[in-house]
């Protein structure tokens, strides 16, 4: 079984890169789940606004800008994920830190080059 990965940031702009990011996930046949401002639906991943309690996420993708992050790392923590990728505009030491002292994997990339070139 493929193990989950978090759109934190997901967004239903189709201009927006965690859009095209759960397109490209579920293209790749990776499980999918995501979490944004706004609850709606992305080729087939509902987007919830609220901090569900996912079971088995093994990676989150970060989509938000790291003052917006703030709010969710306790909820990133709680997940207990494998890795965060942190990609373009995303980067945040602080949390870095944090992910660090609790043995999470952390990846400063893009979700869409990684998928593209198999290196997810």
């Amino acid at each position: 079984m493929k193990k989950k990965t978090l759109v934190l940031g997901a967004s239903l702009n189709p201009g927006r890169y965690s859009n095209i990011a759960i397109k490209r996930l579920v293209s790749n046949n990776q499980p999918t789940l995501a979490v944004g401002l706004r609850k709606g639906e992305v080729e087939g991943v509902s987007i919830t606004n609220e901090m569900e309690d996912f079971d088995e996420v093994d990676t989150i993708t970060l989509y938000l800008n790291p003052q917006r992050q703030k709010q969710y790392y306790e909820y990133i923590l709680s997940l207990q994920p494998e890795r965060v990728i942190f990609n373009p505009g995303t980067e945040n030491p602080e949390l870095y830190n944090l992910l660090r002292k609790n043995n999470i994997e952390i990846e400063v990339a893009c979700t869409l080059v990684m998928l593209a070139t198999n290196q997810y």
